[in-house]
């Protein structure tokens, strides 16, 4: 994947005895490509093993063709190549939407809002606990949890 840098402007206002002077202006690099999921790995918040089964469920995410489209699909169907494992197109779509309701379930009804959240809809940890009204620094564990037992699902050694 390539960087997809770019700059963005933070303020900050500090302490709050000091609300009265101008805030603090700083400019930041970011990476707009990079996922919530890869930041928390690339930083050390998450082991290798999360890291890939996070990446297992995000990919049978897509396969499955979940998401919302915006237009028709237009490529052509064809049977199952080498690439396929001599599925049809559609074929293998069902059997990404199986497993990724396998892993779902698999981490439960309470861990699966925040996987589905950072994982599949690529929302920031401190955006998803807001979402889910939940408290600050909370997501980050829960997501560990949830990962491990989608690592389970998939079987990540």
């Amino acid at each position: 994947m390539k960087p997809q840098l770019a700059e963005r402007e933070l303020t900050s206002e500090g302490p709050r005895r000091e609300r009265a002077a101008a805030p603090r202006r700083r400019r930041v690099t970011v990476n707009q490509a990079e996922s919530p999921l890869s930041w928390l790995h690339a930083r050390g918040h998450l082991t290798d093993r999360l890291f890939v089964a996070g990446e297992c469920l995000r990919a049978d995410y897509e396969r499955a063709a979940i998401g919302p489209r915006v237009t028709m699909r237009w490529e052509p169907l064809r049977g199952g190549g080498a690439s396929g494992g001599g599925l049809a197109p559609s074929e293998r779509q069902i059997a990404a939407r199986q497993r990724f309701d396998g892993a779902l379930a698999m981490a439960g009804s309470g861990l699966s809002d925040i996987l589905w959240r950072v994982v599949c809809a690529c929302e920031s940890l401190p955006d998803a606990e807001k979402a889910l009204e939940w408290p600050s620094r909370s997501g980050k564990l829960v997501l560990r949890l949830a990962l491990e037992r989608v690592a389970d699902f998939y079987r990540v050694p």
